[in-house]
């Protein structure tokens, strides 16, 4: 793989801009080539073809100079030619402060010198760049590193006085509030382990590893122990109650002061909440690290091809700067990143530094063929039974047959729910496949822990077995006629389809139960999740029907009067409306959370599809349409629409801007093609109208059931939802790029009540 795309590949995506543009820079080095070649002799140029070409270079390498075995060895002849500078690198001084670095290019005078200083000075631009960005996020650690710090003496004090340890004796909650080390010392700033006069503190840099002399550590430990001071208490204030609104309101109202009845349950809460703040912390300082590595390598890789293509010496130079520069000698990145392990695996993994570094780096993802292997198995063996139900149902006939419409009615809509959700699952399989094409990082967006979330081969992999086993199902329960003898069918075949939704119920329970509930405050996965229910409205109906089938219908003998039941017939609009109401809630949530209006107007848009959801089921229930109802129907489904378009298209997918440079799109783009764009946008627009169907009383098709109608506006809509995911993260993600935002921001348990520049 070429540098450049291993470049890209290995970029932290939401910094993206703040990194060297290395195809700029090559592009300027093949103008200053392609300007070489067009301006060589006349008698070079025609002298041989390209073999010969190839011959003579390989042959002229063998009189080249020996450059030596190692790097110290230079011939007199290569030192000579080193004085003969090309370039001149300095920093230019604003107000007594070092600031941008600027390089002179000294062979300006030459044939195309226009070109290399036109390439140095695209050079500094991005070195200053990369340079200013580095300064700002190392700032931006080292002030959490300092926070962490005061949570860290909180945690410790917290410690003490829940767990009230006896040590050689002694009291430590006594000892601790006689006032010993004052001192708070920091994760950004390393004090003296031994010799002064405040002794050791919690924070100070250990040696959790190799310790050669055990004894002598221990007794150096008990010799300068002091606990950590239990005042800072009266400063701080426990934020760790469950994020409820009671509970939000009752930390209000409680007071902050150190009487409080400490609880292990808060110290184990706020234990956690530091852990997640350390591994995000350790993260970020990861990231920061690898950010300099890669621009220091690519300035190295930009500077060596300069100097083959010119034939000239300018990359010890340059990269000598950047060696001395911030960029290269800062080390407060690494130093931070040693006393971050030291403190982690001492305080939250027990002193065993091997577990505590694999929570601080986790492993990436691997791929296993296994996975690869099962969902091209049960993917093959689901085509196997669609077609086999498909042979099944020509060979019998029963499309004609006398029972095919208490099919419809009583088991299709059964089986259906298990095609919304297969439906559902490989439009994600297919919105993650994308998503890793081009490099968006859903991951993030989503809040999932790294290596935990789901490929699309995973996901795959569910849809692909969860078909298997419904279609199986289907095959099995293609009887039409009844037992003659009993005149019902075989109790076990109907109760199949229950079989295999309270097997996918204990699987979703189980899962949700592994999983972290989510905080008070409403974020993009909340809206996220709330909005795919929306799409899965006919999911929720048939789930009303199996309660009514099976819990006051004759399954045996596959009858129902469910659709008699006026309670039916106002739960099946409450099912509808449920998963729009709670999208309504969030957005009046976020309103008063956030006090921003759009979030009212998203709750205005909402509310507007609630209204049409209900109009049209009551006008679709009628036994005889009239005209008020219909123009209701139309009018409010109507307004529902535009309204949820618009917001589609402009708002959650960022189009239709008129100032773009791409016409009526936006300015950025992770799809290179622009087709898309626009086919995508008229396809979300012709989708959005499938309601139609139920206003202008389209019941039947030529050769298709009512119900068979309905599963397939259904499925529409859950093909639309597909392709509004996708946009709607890439436009997410391209915001986090523009902000910079490639972290996301974790709760910390303690809060100082005085102003933060003030020592504990």
């Amino acid at each position: 793989m070429k540098f450049g795309k291993e470049f890209a590949a290995q970029m932290v995506q939401e910094w993206q801009e703040a990194y060297m543009d290395y195809s700029k820079l090559k592009s300027i080095l093949k103008d200053i080539l392609r300007f070489k070649q067009q301006n060589k002799e006349p008698l070079t140029m025609a002298t041989t073809t390209t073999t010969t070409k190839g011959a003579l270079n390989r042959r002229a390498s063998l009189y080249r100079a020996f450059s030596g075995l190692t790097n110290r060895y230079k011939p007199l002849s290569a030192m000579k030619n080193n004085e003969d500078e090309v370039i001149l690198v300095s920093a230019v001084q604003e107000g007594g402060v070092e600031g941008d670095y600027q390089t002179l290019f000294l062979m300006s005078g030459e044939e195309g010198g226009e070109f290399e200083i036109l390439f140095f000075r695209r050079l500094d631009d991005e070195f200053n760049k990369v340079l200013r960005f580095y300064k700002k996020k190392v700032e931006e650690v080292m002030l959490e590193a300092d926070e962490l710090s005061k949570q860290m003496n909180a945690l410790i004090a917290l410690r003490i006085k829940v767990d009230n340890p006896v040590v050689k004796g002694t009291d430590m909650v006594n000892l601790a509030d006689k006032g010993f080390s004052s001192n708070s010392s920091s994760l950004s700033h390393s004090h003296p382990i031994n010799g002064g006069k405040q002794g050791w503190t919690h924070m100070d840099v250990i040696q959790e590893t190799e310790m050669s002399n055990e004894e002598e550590m221990k007794e150096i430990d008990d010799r300068h122990f002091r606990p950590a001071p239990l005042d800072v208490l009266d400063h701080v204030k426990i934020n760790v109650e469950l994020e409820t609104p009671i509970a939000t309101l009752r930390s209000v109202i409680k007071s902050s002061k150190s009487d409080l009845s400490f609880s292990k349950q808060e110290l184990r809460t706020a234990e956690e909440k530091i852990t997640q703040a350390f591994v995000e912390f350790y993260r970020k300082l990861r990231t920061l690290k690898s950010f300099c590595f890669l621009n220091q390598l690519a300035f190295s890789k930009i500077m060596k091809k300069y100097d083959k293509i010119t034939l000239r010496n300018a990359s010890k130079a340059y990269l000598q700067m950047v060696d001395k520069s911030y960029l290269g000698s800062s080390d407060k990145v690494t130093k931070l990143m040693g006393r971050v392990e030291d403190t982690y695996v001492k305080h939250f993994a027990n002193g065993n530094r091997r577990e505590g570094l694999k929570t601080l780096r986790p492993q990436a993802k691997k791929e296993r063929h296994r996975i690869t292997f099962l969902y091209g198995f049960f993917s093959g063996c689901s085509i196997a039974l669609i077609v086999a139900i498909i042979v099944s149902i020509h060979a019998r006939n029963l499309l004609k047959s006398q029972g095919r419409d208490q099919y419809m009615v009583n088991i299709f809509p059964l089986y259906s729910l298990f095609g919304y959700i297969v439906l559902h699952m490989l439009m994600y399989a297919g919105n993650v496949f994308f998503w890793k094409r081009y490099r968006v990082n859903f991951s993030f967006i989503f809040g999932f822990k790294q290596g935990t979330e789901l490929g699309y081969r995973e996901v795959l992999l569910l849809s692909s077995g969860l078909s298997l086993l419904a279609l199986a199902g289907v095959i099995s329960h293609l009887d039409m006629e009844m037992d003659p003898r009993t005149k019902s069918f075989r109790t076990l075949t109907e109760l199949i389809p229950l079989f295999l939704l309270i097997m996918c119920i204990s699987l979703c329970l189980c899962t949700s139960l592994q999983g972290n509930m989510s905080s008070n405050k409403v974020t993009l996965p909340d809206f996220f999740l709330a909005d795919q229910l929306t799409s899965q409205v006919q999911a929720f109906r048939s789930l009303e029907f199996y309660i009514c089938y099976y819990g006051w219908g004759n399954f045996e003998e596959r009858s129902n009067t469910c659709e008699e039941s006026e309670v039916y017939k106002v739960l099946y609009i409450v099912v509808a409306i449920i998963p729009y109401w709670i999208r309504f809630v969030q957005c009046l949530r976020r309103l008063v959370e956030e006090k921003d209006t759009a979030h009212g107007l998203n709750g205005l848009k909402y509310f507007s599809t609630i209204a049409a959801v209900a109009i049209r089921t009551i006008y679709s229930h009628q036994k005889q349409k009239t005209k008020t109802w219909l123009v209701l129907a139309a009018a409010t489904s109507g307004i529902a629409t535009m309204a949820s378009t618009y917001w589609d298209i402009v708002i959650d997918w960022g189009l239709l801007n008129r100032n773009s440079t791409n016409p009526w799109l936006r300015d950025k783009l992770v799809v290179p093609h622009k087709g898309v764009y626009y086919a995508a946008m008229v396809l979300n627009c012709v989708l959005r109208l499938a309601w139609m169907q139920q206003v202008l009383g389209i019941q039947t098709v030529p050769f298709l059931h009512k119900t068979a109608l309905v599963a397939v506006v259904a499925s529409l809509e859950i093909i639309r939802r597909g392709i509004w995911n996708f946009f709607r993260l890439e436009n997410e993600h391209l915001n986090n790029v523009g902000k910079y935002r490639a972290f996301k921001s974790v709760p910390l348990p303690f809060y100082y009540e005085y102003n933060a520049d003030e020592s504990v």
